[in-house]
């Protein structure tokens, strides 16, 4: 049995994603850390305590659990967390000193600072996963610290081995940071088929209180990235021929700007007078997802940057084409033309126009929902899994050769 120690300092998988800094990191880290579970794997994932009423192991499935760590105050603002990683490591080296791990798996650069003190700590081999990069989201118009980026180069130099979910990941790790190629490895992400499957739209509807007027879907963190405010004013764009179209916007505020972008996303739905066709919808769990993409005639994407896409995949497995911006891992989940529309031109217009098409052509729509849950049958969770046992196996091999 491989013990594997997962370290996700700012983010639980337990909480929901969609609310906070929760999303598709928490489903990656969830899921995975479950589908090596089911191939002999021991899986201990430590959170930083976000809650002083919760207990300090949660045993999630057999060969999961989740241990909470205390580091600095437990409502810490996210800005602040760079300052207790040394307190985060430290208190998880207490724990693998009695508790040993055969290999570290960091997610995110704020783990991956408190992996790299570990691997030289207990001598461990460091496998990280770093879900959105610096640099990407500074070229995206996110500013982000030039703490963020030497601490990303830092722990990257470090690495045994970088897991990126795309190939698009890969090239920005080689031309952005100049990374070795040979310690990057691709493991694409999975989707939970037992709930993101075809379903009947009519039913779907009917449980969510919709009518049969059509219907565009935006799941994601309210957040300047994602895209929430161009989904509006696409509806507003479909005035003139589809003024009958609702739009769902399922997910909270996130970040430093979120609640600036919820604003400014409330503004324009007042001005474009859309108070009537646009529901604003907190974040649902994981699973009850899979109703608003089956309710949904397509699913909108407009994101600035993303390293994979998990709501792309699922809206896929679902049948639902989906209308993305030609950014990151979307480029390899959307099929242009085949299963939905991926769109360089960030503009209502250029959205609008490919939701026309979707929606004045429901055979043609209903074929590219087809190839598209094809296409989501491909992605599966045993295989990433498989494949990290591998890379992993490796490394440990490695590592206990080089102590013999």
């Amino acid at each position: 049995m491989t013990r594997l120690a997962v370290l996700s300092l700012h983010t639980s998988p337990l909480m929901m994603a969609g609310l906070g800094d929760a999303g598709g990191m928490n489903v990656y880290i969830r899921e995975m850390a479950s589908s090596l579970a089911q191939i002999g794997f021991e899986v201990t994932i430590f959170v930083r305590r976000w809650s002083s009423n919760m207990d300090t192991i949660v045993d999630v499935e057999p060969g999961v659990r989740v241990v909470h760590v205390t580091a600095g105050p437990v409502d810490l603002r996210k800005e602040s967390l760079p300052a207790v990683v040394d307190e985060f490591a430290g208190n998880v080296g207490d724990w693998l000193t009695e508790n040993p791990a055969d290999v570290l798996h960091a997610n995110y650069w704020l783990s991956g600072l408190a992996g790299h003190c570990l691997k030289h700590d207990f001598g461990l081999p460091l496998v990280s996963t770093f879900h959105t990069l610096a640099r990407v989201k500074a070229f995206a118009g996110e500013l982000e610290s030039v703490q963020r980026i030497s601490a990303e180069e830092e722990v990257m130099a470090c690495s045994d081995a970088i897991t990126v979910n795309s190939s698009a990941e890969s090239q920005q790790l080689v031309e952005l940071y100049g990374v070795d190629p040979e310690i990057v490895k691709i493991v694409r992400p999975g989707v939970s088929r037992k709930f993101f499957k075809v379903g009947a739209r009519s039913a779907a509807r009917a449980a969510l209180g919709l009518d049969e007027d059509p219907v565009l879907l935006f799941v994601g963190r309210i957040q300047p990235l994602k895209g929430a405010c161009l989904a509006a004013e696409t509806l507003a764009e479909l005035d003139a021929d589809y003024g009958n179209t609702r739009l769902l916007i399922v997910g909270g505020a996130s970040g430093v700007n979120g609640f600036k972008e919820l604003q400014r996303l409330k503004r324009i739905i007042t001005d474009h007078k859309l108070e009537e066709r646009v529901e604003l919808i907190p974040a649902q769990p994981h699973e009850h997802l899979v109703t608003y993409f089956q309710a949904a005639d397509a699913c909108l994407m407009p994101s600035r940057s993303e390293s994979f896409g998990f709501v792309a995949l699922e809206a896929a497995a679902c049948g639902i084409p989906v209308v993305a911006a030609n950014v990151g891992g979307l480029a390899s989940i959307v099929r242009h033309n085949f299963t939905g529309y991926l769109l360089s031109e960030r503009s209502s217009t250029a959205y609008a126009e490919a939701v026309r098409t979707i929606l004045g052509n429901p055979l043609a729509a209903a074929e590219m929902g087809s190839q598209a849950a094809q296409l989501a049958d491909s992605y599966s969770w045993a295989a990433a899994a498989d494949k990290f046992k591998s890379i992993v196996r490796r490394l440990v091999s490695r590592a206990c050769y080089a102590r013999d």
